[in-house]
């Protein structure tokens, strides 16, 4: 077997390092010895894209806002999905995650990056959905490993009555919160609903073949 080649290390704000590898042609995120990422496994973060355009399907204009860019999988299929006239914002806490993209990952991020649509905001997704009242006709959240997260704790706000909350006051009417996790979790979906979101979970596969670990992702809809 192809040994791992430890590319680069990224400090993560309140949390552990994250560490990029490369076996072959393949890349891995990892920290600790958990791995966040894997260049094979795209199929569910394609979907929340998907998934998110279907509901929005015939909105004019639209503004996404995606947390946090990965691999870039979501970002990617998204600009697939959207129209020339569409704005979408990628909010990513760690510096070195775009530096990746645009340096040993520039293959795989296929230019997304300088798409004229995207704008990239070293920040943290709370704060930018903060500043976003009534601006965003979707909200793609894919930070940490979800609502059960394990990378950082500041993450955990997001998810919960108050991040959610401030996202859908982020939200256009009829706008879409979409959240993706590693695993079900039975009381995020409770907050969601008692958030007054319109709850759809569904469950995807982690490879675009249909194939891997099932995950889960929740699309709220904004009433109104």
């Amino acid at each position: 077997m192809t040994p791992r080649e430890l590319i680069d290390t990224a400090e993560v704000p309140g949390g552990e390092p994250l560490r990029l590898f490369r076996r072959g042609g393949d890349f891995m995120i990892v920290m600790d010895r958990n791995e966040l990422m894997n260049s094979r496994m795209s199929g569910s973060e394609e979907a929340l894209s998907t998934l998110t355009a279907e509901r929005l399907r015939g909105r004019k204009g639209q503004r996404w806002l995606i947390g946090g860019y990965g691999m870039g999988f979501t970002l990617r299929k998204a600009l697939g999905e959207l129209g020339s006239d569409a704005e979408v914002v990628v909010a990513e806490l760690v510096p070195k995650i775009i530096e990746w993209a645009r340096g040993p990952m520039a293959e795989l991020a296929a230019g997304c990056l300088d798409d004229p649509r995207v704008r990239v905001a070293i920040d943290d997704v709370g704060r930018v959905i903060g500043k976003g009242r009534g601006r965003y006709d979707a909200i793609l959240l894919d930070v940490d490993n979800g609502p059960d997260g394990i990378v950082r704790a500041g993450n955990d706000g997001l998810y919960s009555d108050a991040g959610l909350a401030a996202a859908k006051a982020a939200l256009t009417p009829g706008g879409v919160l979409a959240v993706w996790s590693a695993a079900p979790d039975a009381a995020f979906a409770r907050r969601l609903k008692a958030a007054g979101f319109a709850v759809d979970e569904r469950v995807v596969r982690a490879r675009a073949s249909g194939k891997g670990p099932r995950h889960v992702i929740w699309l709220a809809g904004k009433r109104g």
